[in-house]
């Protein structure tokens, strides 16, 4: 694979050999993240369990220390208070039927997250098909299906993400921008790291994190020692 002269001038500075703690990892990110935008830095772990199984299944949610960097636009399906409540709280989009017709008429999607209360999902089951493959649909373990929605949108703005394991068994997941600097990309990375240790599975056996690698949009990935939060 053919890599820019840039990107390759970056990755000299990694020693591929070498899995770097936290801090200096974090510099490397920043180091080496050479494109003309702010780039998003993004974490990448391989874990050792079997997504098919249902009780291997790693899936949460935390809200960043410093946030994503990115202006998240959520969606909230509810209705009376609950609507008002989640305005108030800066959804982008509330409604109900009508905002389940604009996605199946129109294929709107304009959306980051969707927060819907309980009393909803009936109405938003209907929409599986369509939110479910893009990672849309929401869910009471990732909190975006619960009774006080302004809270969720709340935490949403202020930088949660939700982790979940792919089909690879891997997680990815932004942690911040390059402009965040090294400190708080650390914080973040750290934090996350925390949640997705704490999030084993208790039938999970052997070795449980396999590997982490951490890389900026355009640049070279970073391999993590993880041998402190294991």
């Amino acid at each position: 694979m053919f890599r820019g002269k840039k990107y390759q001038e970056s990755a000299k500075l990694i020693d591929k050999n070498v899995q770097y703690e936290t801090a200096e990892g974090m510099e490397l990110i920043c180091k080496t993240a050479s494109a003309k935008f702010d780039e998003t830095v993004e974490l990448h772990v391989k874990l050792g369990v079997d997504s098919r199984h249902a009780d291997q299944q790693v899936r949460g949610a935390i809200v960043l220390p410093h946030g994503t960097g990115k202006t998240v636009r959520v969606l909230v399906f509810a209705k009376g208070d609950k609507a008002d409540a989640a305005r108030e709280a800066g959804a982008d989009f509330v409604g109900d039927m009508d905002m389940v017709e604009k996605i199946q008429k129109e294929n709107w999607f304009d959306f980051d997250v969707v927060v819907a209360s309980p009393d909803m999902m009936g109405l938003v089951g209907r929409l599986g098909k369509v939110l479910g493959p893009k990672g849309l649909m929401p869910s009471p373990k990732a909190g975006t299906v619960t009774p006080d929605v302004a809270k969720a949108v709340k935490e949403v703005k202020a930088g949660k993400i939700e982790y979940r394991l792919d089909k690879t068994n891997i997680i990815h997941c932004p942690i911040g921008k390059v402009s965040f600097g090294a400190e708080k990309l650390a914080e973040n990375y750290s934090a996350l790291m925390g949640a997705i240790v704490k999030a084993k599975p208790a039938s999970a056996k052997g070795q449980y994190i396999r590997s982490c690698v951490v890389a900026s949009t355009m640049g070279p990935g970073v391999k993590m020692s993880t041998a402190k939060l294991v």
